[in-house]
């Protein structure tokens, strides 16, 4: 192993895997949650539906299409000043996850409303007809209807977080991308770009082949 990979320190390729992972792990839990909050606004205060707002929902979808129209690399540098701010710098792992965070979270919102308007009408109704509450029909009819093609959309999502922090990592967010980066590109050391091109693709085929599993065991179609 040493001889096809002289340069390789471990170690090294050890923390930055780690590094990912956590980025990918705290961003992809946060973008869930944030997601699905921005998914059901957008959905819920669309015409026809629970709480009908034209100015809420105009508001809304700004913000998500400005946001998701941005490219990664240009938005990690306009919230620096935001990152120093939360964070308290503007590097490392946890310095990252901001805009990976407001990167990706609307993106998913969208794949959030996509799936909340698939849902059957009728199901809705019947809910409301039975005196069912907002929140009732929000946890107990939307969401679990919804559930399969949230999961899909959460592992899409994932994936691209992936991607995004090996761009974050280019500019000092550590991880995978950075390791690539520092040592194969700027060192001409090229055996640690095809480790770390070898272990991204690793986690993204687990990410995966985790989604569509866990798809397959919810989806009750």
């Amino acid at each position: 192993m040493s001889e096809l990979l002289p340069n390789i320190r471990w170690e090294k390729v050890y923390e930055a895997t780690l590094e990912t992972l956590y980025m990918t792990g705290v961003s992809v839990f946060a973008t869930f949650i944030l997601g699905i909050i921005l998914g059901l606004m957008l959905f819920l205060t669309s015409k026809g539906n629970l709480y009908e707002n034209k100015i809420i929902h105009a508001i809304v979808a700004a913000i998500v299409n400005i946001f998701r129209s941005i490219p990664f690399i240009i938005l990690i540098v306009l919230l620096i000043p935001f990152t120093i701010i939360l964070i308290g710098k503007m590097l490392g792992q946890n310095a990252a996850l901001p805009a990976l965070i407001i990167g990706a979270a609307p993106f998913y919102a969208r794949m959030v409303e996509i799936a909340l308007k698939e849902i059957d009408k009728g199901v809705i109704e019947a809910a409301r007809a039975m005196g069912a509450k907002t929140t009732t029909i929000i946890w107990r009819v939307l969401l679990p209807e919804a559930m399969p093609a949230l999961v899909s959309g959460i592992t899409v999502t994932a994936i691209a977080l992936v991607g995004y922090t090996a761009m974050a990592g280019v500019i000092g967010a550590g991880g995978l991308g950075n390791l690539a980066y520092l040592f194969g590109y700027q060192r001409s050391q090229y055996d640690y770009t095809w480790v770390a091109t070898i272990l991204i693709l690793m986690i993204v085929f687990i990410i995966q082949f985790v989604g569509d599993y866990v798809t397959s065991k919810i989806d009750k179609r």
